[in-house]
């Protein structure tokens, strides 16, 4: 585990940041600039709850019964009562890397000096959160508005010392006992803090920096896939041109016609396309592999914009403002919370990797049939009609391109009202980052397949004739070779190669062997 540092400030956290807090397991230190901003915004609360007006959040109820004052003696039991009655999730548990994403973000909104939460509640968060200390957090309860209300109340239940969580060791044990194997005292809650505890896009925000991370690496590996079979099938590598990718100034676009001419620099393959059976150009799901991944980097920068505006927010409602004019804070009530610019972005991702399994698997099936892989055996099998190859390797990638286009349809414009019409419109961002979580395991499944398809069709290729394949291409086969994953030969039991195939491109192997040739690819 990593054990480095991550230190939160007042001014928010980077994409970086959150990827070692939630996967590397780096420690949290809350900076003394931002414990300071957190005690003068304290107290702006306190001086709040001690008038007899009502201030929604400090001294009155929630949403729709927003219109009851509290009165003093039962403030700390609204918020008990708050976090409670909202962590209400249901279903499978979400996964750790997730929750302590949540976790983490909330914690970087609480350290903005926004929130009116006392400095106690920031240390303990970060105490948690350094001690491994992981809530149980539930697959359903988010609208993606108000904040994702139940996951983050899950998560405030830990820190008051109530409910479940998983330990370091990974084993589900009562709070309690967890909190005090590791000194760490519950905190009881005053006015404002169950309320800041649990309003914000906090999990929606951290699986959408989780997905981009993952997109741009599966980006790279989409374009060396779609170069190893570009060359499989003799096709040309002269429309990646550079030339022909600055008339069309696309950034993206041009990122992966270079990756893919990178890859292909001197292949002995490419430009036979004319040899037996001329062609003109090659199919398109060849032609247009940049333009289609391209315009998914392109996509992926615009997400990755949002998400770092994101982590330099503040969302909470009320906050605490302080302009530092003659009128001094004050605190007001607002709609940040709502998960739009999120849930937008998060549904526009699951397109763009709908579109790039759907062309992955058209080259695939291009390779396997006979009539259009110039001159590879039907389905790469060994001895056709005795063996079927890679017909089923096609099938189980068609399915998951089939269900990545049903993840695609967005869940942004789902919007369905709640909390006795207070709350009528509503994001459903956490809904639209937990299919993209889904669709991001299933293109990494799709490029694993093509890879697995490719790689065959190169060494068929190419044993027994003088072609050879790019310097590139052909340290991805050593490479695939040596972890495992076997090349051409009779039928065998295909699911633990595939699996094997899966696991080469999700954890880098695919992209650093052809780099170990090329170079970093973009």
């Amino acid at each position: 585990m990593d054990m480095q540092n991550v230190v939160v400030g007042a001014r928010g956290v980077a994409a970086e940041d959150v990827l070692a807090v939630a996967r590397g397991g780096a420690r949290v230190e809350i900076s003394a600039d931002a414990l300071e901003g957190v005690a003068r915004a304290r107290d702006v609360i306190d001086a709040l709850a001690a008038k007899p007006e009502p201030v929604y959040g400090v001294s009155t109820g929630f949403g729709a019964l927003a219109v009851r004052h509290i009165s003093p003696e039962l403030r700390a039991q609204l918020q008990r009562s708050l976090v409670r009655s909202h962590a209400a999730g249901m279903g499978p548990r979400v996964e750790r890397e997730v929750v302590r994403a949540l976790a983490f973000l909330r914690l970087k909104t609480l350290a903005s000096g926004r929130t009116g939460v006392r400095p106690v509640v920031v240390e303990t968060m970060a105490a948690i959160l350094n001690a491994g200390i992981t809530p149980v957090v539930h697959e359903y309860g988010s609208l993606g508005c108000s904040g994702d209300l139940a996951p983050l109340a899950h998560c405030a239940q830990v820190l008051m010392g109530e409910g479940e969580a998983e330990g370091p060791d990974g084993v589900v044990r009562p709070v309690a006992d967890l909190l005090a194997e590791h000194g760490i005292e519950p905190v009881e809650l005053r006015e404002k803090e169950g309320l800041a505890l649990i309003n914000g896009t906090d999990g929606m925000l951290g699986m959408l920096v989780m997905a981009c991370a993952d997109l741009a690496a599966l980006f790279t590996a989409a374009d060396v896939t779609a170069a190893l079979t570009l060359e499989a099938l003799l096709g040309t590598d002269r429309v990646l041109a550079p030339e022909l990718h600055v008339i069309r100034p696309h950034p993206g676009q041009a990122a992966s016609a270079d990756n893919m001419l990178r890859v292909l620099a001197g292949s002995g393959l490419t430009g036979h396309h004319q040899d037996d059976a001329p062609r003109v150009q090659d199919a398109y799901s060849i032609r247009c592999a940049p333009q289609v991944a391209g315009a998914g980097r392109d996509t992926l920068a615009h997400a990755r914009l949002v998400a770092d505006r994101e982590l330099a927010a503040a969302i909470d409602n009320p906050v605490v403002i302080d302009t530092g004019g003659p009128e001094g804070a004050r605190v007001e009530s607002n709609g940040n919370f709502h998960g739009a610019p999120v849930g937008y972005v998060l549904d526009f991702l699951a397109i763009a990797a709908a579109d790039l399994a759907s062309i992955a698997e058209r080259r695939t099936d291009r390779l396997l049939d006979k009539n259009r892989s110039h001159g590879l055996p039907p389905f790469l099998a060994d001895d056709p009609g005795v063996d079927s190859g890679l017909m089923i390797a096609q099938y189980t990638q068609a399915a998951l391109v089939s269900e990545m286009k049903r993840l695609a349809v967005p869940a942004s414009v789902d919007s369905i009202p709640s909390s006795a019409m207070q709350e009528d419109h509503v994001s459903m961002g956490w809904s639209a980052a937990r299919k993209l979580r889904t669709a991001v395991d299933a293109l990494t499944r799709v490029v694993a397949v093509e890879m697995f398809a490719a790689t065959r069709a190169l060494e068929i290729r190419t044993t027994g004739t003088e072609l050879r394949p790019a310097a590139a291409s052909a340290a991805v086969l050593a490479a695939v070779r040596a972890a495992g994953i076997p090349g051409p030969g009779r039928d065998r039991f295909l699911a633990p190669d595939l699996e094997a195939a899966y696991v080469f491109v999700r954890d880098g192997s695919l992209v650093r062997a052809a780099e170990s040739v090329t170079g970093p690819l973009a």
